[in-house]
């Protein structure tokens, strides 16, 4: 028994399937899915070289053990997959980084056009998530740039006399 019970604590599987594997997709223990494109091949080439330098090595010095080199080459199938999946994701376009000045912009200009607005409204009228509109105003506020009024329930944001129709500057 070892000293452990099973019944309580499992077979030490947590997270991995009938056989040990990762319920997600990984490679070696890895999240391919998280990583770039660039990681990917590097990941791949991890394990594609030393696999064909030993089998370069055992074919050159010991010629009648080429055999040996069909039992582990096995391991460079799902780096094949990897690395092929990698180099055809290398040339897919990354979304262009917006600075925070013009996601600043890009917020207060969706205040301005909007009046009195909601950080739902500007997440719509902007790049921006909802989570992160919320934060922005928020931050905004607190350092006194827009001014909060609460409306119904509703959290409205707006620049000072603009939401109450003073003159627009």
């Amino acid at each position: 028994m070892c000293g452990r019970s099973y019944t309580k604590y499992g077979l030490g599987l947590r997270g991995r399937g009938a056989w040990g594997h990762h319920a997600r997709k990984a490679f070696f223990g890895l999240d391919v899915e998280k990583m770039g494109p660039r990681g990917r091949a590097f990941a791949a080439l991890s394990v594609l070289v030393p696999v064909a330098l030993s089998g370069l090595l055992l074919v050159v010095f010991v010629p009648q053990l080429w055999w040996i080199f069909t039992v582990y080459f096995w391991v460079a199938f799902p780096a094949l997959g990897l690395l092929t999946g990698s180099v055809s994701g290398i040339g897919e376009e990354r979304p262009p980084l917006i600075s925070e000045a013009k996601l600043e912009r890009e917020l207060l200009e969706a205040i301005r056009d909007g009046g009195e607005v909601s950080a739902a409204s500007v997440a719509a009228r902007t790049s921006l998530s909802v989570a992160e509109a919320d934060r922005r105003l928020k931050g905004l506020a607190e350092n006194g740039h827009i001014e909060v009024r609460a409306r119904g329930g509703a959290v409205l944001y707006s620049l000072w006399g603009m939401g109450d129709g003073g003159a627009r500057l």
